[in-house]
Formats: C-alpha cells, sequence, structure tokens
C-alpha cells in the first residue's frame, strides 16, 4: 500500500512527520536507491527499500508503537543521537525496548522532569502542536521577583522576535536560606528555553527547573531516572481537547538525593 514517504519515516518512530520532511530536503532519504526530496513522494513500505541516512526501515518496524513517560535527570540530552557523544536520555530506557524512540518534544540538558519518548510519529506531532498541551513546571530562581515583574510574564513578553504566549504563574514558596522563590509555571506554548529567559528578563535567574506534568501525566510515584511504559487509555486521553491543568499541590524538592534505576 503505497504512503506518503515522511509518513513512513514517522511511523517508523525515526522523528516526527515534519522532521522525516527535513531529512528528505537535505537529501538524507533514498528510495529503492534514489534519493527522495518531493515531500509529495510515495512508497510502499512492505516492498520498497528506504533508507534513512542510510540506514534501511524494517517493515516490522513501522506497526510498533511504544510509549514511555520518563523523569528526565540533568546532564541528558534530549535527543536520539548527538556528534559530542553526550549521554542522551533514551539511555533510561534498557536496550531491547528502546529501538525506534525518539524524545517528544525536549527538555534542556540541564533541565529535570518528564519527557514522553515513542515510536509513534502521529502521537508526537499531535502532542507538539502549540496550545494542544499543558506543560507544568516548578520553578526556582534567585532572589524574589516583584509582582509586577510577574504579571509582565504572565501576559507574556518579547524574547528576540519572539512574543511568548501568556503563562499561568503561581508562587509555591520562598526559602528560608538566601530568599529564593519556588514558581509553578503552566505553559500551552513553549519555546525554547523560555522559562529561562523570561525569568533572566527580570534579573532573576533560573537555578532549578522541573517539568512535573505533561497534559494529564504527572510525576507523582515515579523517581528522576525512572521511566514507565504509558496505557492506552493515557495515550488516548491525549486526543481529547486540551484543558487548563490543575495545580500540582505539592512542596518542591529542593534537592535530588542521587539518581534512581530505570526499571526493568
Amino acid at each position: 500500500m503505497l504512503e506518503r514517504v515522511q509518513k513512513i519515516i514517522a511511523n517508523a518512530g525515526l522523528t516526527s512527520r515534519r522532521g522525516a520532511e527535513e531529512l528528505m530536503l537535505n537529501h538524507k532519504v533514498t528510495v529503492n536507491g534514489h534519493v527522495v526530496t518531493e515531500l509529495g513522494a510515495k512508497a510502499d513500505p512492505q516492498k520498497d527499500h528506504i533508507k534513512v541516512k542510510g540506514k534501511l526501515i524494517r517493515p516490522s518496524l513501522t506497526g510498533s508503537k511504544r510509549y514511555f513517560l520518563v523523569n528526565k535527570t540533568k546532564g541528558l540530552l534530549s535527543a536520539v543521537s548527538d556528534p559530542m557523544r553526550r549521554p542522551l536520555v533514551t539511555s533510561l530506557i534498557p536496550l531491547p525496548l528502546r529501538r525506534g524512540l525518539h524524545p517528544v518534544g525536549r527538555l534542556d540538558f540541564n533541565t529535570e522532569g518528564l519527557i514522553i519518548l515513542t515510536s509513534d510519529g502521529v502521537f508526537t506531532k499531535l502532542l507538539t502542536q502549540a496550545g494542544k498541551t499543558p506543560k507544568v513546571y516548578h520553578v526556582k530562581v534567585k532572589g524574589a521577583p516583584t509582582a509586577e515583574q510577574i504579571d509582565r510574564l504572565r501576559k507574556g513578553i518579547r524574547i528576540g522576535n519572539i512574543q511568548t504566549a501568556p503563562a499561568r504563574i503561581k508562587e509555591i514558596e520562598r526559602t528560608r536560606e538566601g530568599g529564593n522563590t519556588w514558581y509553578e509555571v503552566t505553559l500551552l506554548q513553549g519555546r525554547n528555553r523560555q522559562i529561562r529567559k523570561m525569568f533572566d528578563s527580570t534579573g532573576h535567574s533560573v537555578t532549578k527547573l522541573r517539568r512535573v506534568r505533561i497534559g494529564h501525566l504527572t510525576d507523582r510515584g515515579l523517581a528522576p531516572g525512572q521511566y514507565r511504559e504509558l496505557t492506552l487509555a493515557e495515550v488516548k486521553a491525549f486526543e481529547k481537547p486540551a484543558v487548563p491543568a490543575k495545580e500540582v499541590r505539592r512542596r518542591p524538592r529542593s534537592t535530588i538525593k542521587g539518581h534512581s534505576k530505570s526499571k526493568h
């Protein structure tokens, strides 16, 4: 059965459909030995030899869809490969389960918390649509921004050439030592390093950043460095219209004592 080449690549779990299109435009995809750059090109995943960066997509992979929720620790890159050979978030998943997985979106190298790994490119596209899935973060900043500064961040600010979307920001706690402040920040549309840049604009830089919720999924019961497989019901729930994320009512963990081992 003929399908668009970018859809075949996405269904194989190598990347999102948009990522597959970029690979095609960059001459990284071949079908039966011929480079394919036309985004409307079609192929049969069961009959044609489709390669991405020289590696053959096996038909058996195109029907394999897996979904894992991972509590990322600091010092892991949200990618499937890295020319600098930095440790990857996929390393938290045992090797036999890791094939074909890619991160849904990104968390900064030094940011902790929840990220989804999947082999489903269509699911990735769904979750990365702006305004579709609320994401909640716990943020510790130096000192205490003024109420006016926080209100400005809530309404959205200009960062370079980008205007940030409105954000929900609630103060959680002020630490006794150093007078630093924890906030809960909810974003429906996030940019690269957005939260760090937002607070930098107030003169109160971020010292800790942790994602604690993605849509209806929370980090409750999932220690740093651990993962779990999502249920079918949890995956299907993302197809429903987005609703405002509820507050994650707990005190933020100010420190992390070691890294927990991944489940096996």
